[in-house]
């Protein structure tokens, strides 16, 4: 005779598709608030982000005429190649020449400081020498000072150093980055284990070959991250060539732009030149942080997981 055994337990639970409407039916009120509020804080962000750029780029396709005539967001009769051409040929091309002194000082000055601050993180992470932690601690103070304040002892240093009114006089201040020391110790101590240092050690590898041939290459993410953070300073560094520069031949683009908006009232036409130069000089920007995102994006995530 057979024997009937009923087996009774816990239900199982609900596993495919079916089981999402259950999931979205447990999700709190409060998980929902705070999910609408952080949404409508980004896109209060996004908006005011966008909407100066936006504005730039309505404007930069408008003649002078439409540009006084009209509301800021309206288009008028499009213009912005005819605005474009007259940026490029004023004055004998002088607008592409600031631009290029833009990427001289942005592109030169950044990518040598980047290296710098990579070799200083590097010692400071891999090397114990007496005071190391006093020094760095020094050099964590000059994070806090800000630069409008050390522009007066710099000019009087480049004139006595006979820099003043050239292209060093933008260039020797801006390898001093302590912020990017700062960021390459950082790096250093997520990005390149000390097992990997000792081992190309043990195989006859010298210093400058271990930092080099080994450690730069595992850097990279934070060389980028660096890179562009010093780019965007050097790039947006008004105060330091109002100081040091008077050479018109030697202003960056956005010292340029401010001498041609100092005369606007005088000569309403330059309204247009401004405005279509500012949207050219945002240009770069754009194109740096486009191309070295993922770069940019790994090297903040540095040590988030070990």
């Amino acid at each position: 005779m057979s024997t009937l055994i009923r087996t009774t337990g816990a239900p199982r639970a609900q596993t495919g598709p079916e089981a999402a409407p259950a999931a979205r039916r447990r999700t709190s009120p409060h998980a929902l608030l705070s999910k609408g509020v952080v949404n409508g804080v980004l896109v209060v962000a996004a908006f005011y982000t966008l909407m100066p750029v936006s504005w730039l780029l309505f404007a930069a396709t408008k003649n002078n005429r439409d540009l006084f005539g009209t509301s800021g967001f309206s288009l008028g009769e499009f213009n912005l190649f005819g605005n474009l051409h007259r940026v490029f040929t004023f004055n004998d091309g002088i607008y592409l020449r600031w631009f290029g002194n833009s990427i001289l000082y942005s592109v030169v000055g950044s990518a040598a400081s980047t290296f710098l601050c990579i070799a200083t993180g590097y010692a400071f992470d891999k090397y114990d020498f007496k005071g190391k932690e006093k020094l760095f601690g020094l050099v964590l103070g000059g994070v806090l000072v800000p630069t409008t304040v050390i522009q007066l002892p710099m000019y009087l240093l480049a004139t006595k150093a006979g820099v003043v009114n050239t292209y060093w006089a933008l260039l020797l201040p801006a390898l001093v980055n302590p912020f990017g020391v700062y960021l390459a110790r950082v790096f250093s101590e997520g990005y390149v284990p000390g097992e990997v240092l000792e081992a190309a050690r043990v195989d006859g590898a010298g210093e400058l070959r271990t930092f080099s041939g080994i450690a730069l290459p595992m850097l990279a993410p934070g060389f980028m991250t660096i890179f562009l953070f010093s780019f965007t300073a050097s790039w947006n560094n008004f105060f330091g060539a109002l100081v040091m520069l008077n050479d018109e031949k030697l202003y960056p683009v956005n010292l340029g732009l401010f001498m041609w908006n100092s005369v606007t009232q005088q000569q309403p036409e330059y309204y247009s030149l401004v405005i279509t130069g500012s949207l050219v000089a945002v240009v770069p920007l754009i194109v740096a942080f486009v191309c070295l995102q993922r770069f940019w994006r790994s090297g903040l995530t540095a040590g988030a997981v070990k």
